[in-house]
């Protein structure tokens, strides 16, 4: 985000705008809140102007296109009032409950902006690499690690041969037995962790495919990876732990999972089944 909230801009060039973005900024400073989980039609129906006001305002503050705007609300709205993810946390009097509420509005903030950060294409993509690799590799650091382990969890029920990791030495050595049609899997959310990067720029030279789940962001990770399934930029820098991210990455890999297993569960099924019966039995 630019150092001057959005919101801050819109209003301080409230003058400057024609009549019918005027009327796209008012509705916009009067419900922040709505705008990530609106299409370019509701706003424009909401703030009675048209599609193409709602285009030339989001050029006009700067935001390039309407995607940007709402990632750069979503991201704001977190870091306002209802911001649970900093260390200013100390200093507010919330609750439990209220900490609930806020968690749970911040996560479903997040995997609902994920519908408009994430490319159908590249999402299309990165499901068919990942039922014709022959090895899949996840790797993860930090905060990101626990959805590597739960990606490697779900692909291998299918009876993929997949991986995950939080040691770059180890991914490395594993890499470096993977081949051409291979995929490794980076989870970052900043995109730019030196260890992804690292392991990005030798799966290249090794030419395996490379993926990553990352914020839709130039980071360099992004701009190295062969397949992008962005999430919402909704975290900052200094937070207290990985939250909203987190969420909309497990919302990527439970799609991608979903997305195989409609392709092949049924060649796989007997085996799914079978386990089933003998976990059963231990309970």
């Amino acid at each position: 985000m630019n150092e001057i909230s959005i919101l801050a801009k819109i209003r301080k060039n409230l003058s400057l705008f024609t009549d019918a973005e005027g009327k796209v900024a008012g509705y916009i400073l009067d419900h922040p809140g709505f705008i990530p989980t609106m299409t370019t039609r509701e706003l424009a129906k909401q703030s009675d102007s048209s599609e193409a006001s709602v285009v030339r305002f989001c050029k006009t503050i700067g935001a390039g296109n309407f995607k940007m705007l709402k990632i750069m609300l979503a991201k704001e709205n977190t870091i306002g009032d209802e911001n649970i993810n900093h260390f200013a946390l100390f200093e507010t009097e919330d609750t439990p409950l209220s900490l609930f509420q806020k968690v749970t509005y911040l996560n479903k903030s997040a995997i609902e902006l994920s519908t408009h950060t994430l490319d159908k294409r590249e999402f299309e993509q990165a499901a068919s690499h990942l039922k014709s690799a022959n090895k899949i590799a996840f790797f993860g650091v930090g905060g990101s690690f626990p959805p590597a382990i739960d990606a490697q969890y779900k692909f291998m029920k299918l009876g993929l041969n997949a991986t995950a990791s939080s040691d770059f030495h180890y991914a490395v050595s594993q890499l470096s037995m993977m081949k051409q049609g291979d995929l490794l899997v980076i989870i970052s959310t900043s995109g730019k962790t030196k260890e992804s990067i690292e392991l990005a720029q030798y799966a290249k030279e090794q030419g395996v495919i490379t993926a990553a789940i990352t914020a839709l962001r130039k980071s360099p990770l992004y701009k190295m990876a062969d397949i992008k399934l962005c999430i919402p930029d909704v975290e900052e820098e200094q937070r207290v732990g990985s939250i909203a991210s987190r969420m909309a990455q497990l919302n990527i890999i439970d799609a991608l999972y979903l997305s195989l297993f409609h392709e092949i569960g049924k060649e796989i099924y007997p085996s799914i089944h079978k386990s089933k019966e003998i976990l059963s039995k231990r309970k």
